[in-house]
């Protein structure tokens, strides 16, 4: 298992954008779970009032970051790359590793797709049926490591 580096001043950035004082003793982990629950709070309260959700785009980076490295973690390899422009791009799936050019297994879409993938608030199907995900090549279906834990 790889161990992720946590930058703690832009996750307490993250964290401060967005009204929330953590302890000061909490770490790198907890402080990425916070960002993570208060950026599906505020996407989760605007969906249910009829609105577009407004993100604070260090929560919004730290939140899809924090949910590609879980599906790394879950799924690991390096045969499908997840592109989640502009706020990540993980390895996953065992299978042949990829290493030069554009890879033949490819998982592209935007951050409020991926929060809501990642976390089953939209299925795989619909996200692939209204164009907002593409998936390209035979491993490139991410479906059965969704919604990640």
């Amino acid at each position: 298992m790889v161990r992720r580096r946590y930058d703690q001043q832009r996750l307490r950035a993250a964290l401060d954008a967005v009204g929330l004082t953590p302890p000061a003793a909490a770490d790198g982990p907890a402080l990425a779970q916070a960002v993570l629950v208060a950026v599906l709070h505020t996407d989760d309260t605007a969906r249910a009032a009829g609105q577009e959700p407004v993100h604070d785009r260090v929560a919004l980076r730290v939140a899809v970051a924090e949910l590609a490295h879980r599906l790394a973690e879950r799924a690991p390899g390096r045969s499908v790359e997840l592109r989640v422009p502009p706020y990540a791009a993980v390895q996953a799936v065992e299978g042949p590793r990829h290493t030069r050019g554009t890879p033949p297994n490819v998982v592209e879409t935007d951050p409020l797709t991926w929060l809501r993938l990642a976390t089953g608030r939209l299925s795989w199907a619909d996200a692939v049926h209204s164009g907002r995900l593409t998936a390209s090549g035979e491993r490139a279906d991410l479906s059965s490591y969704l919604p990640l834990g």
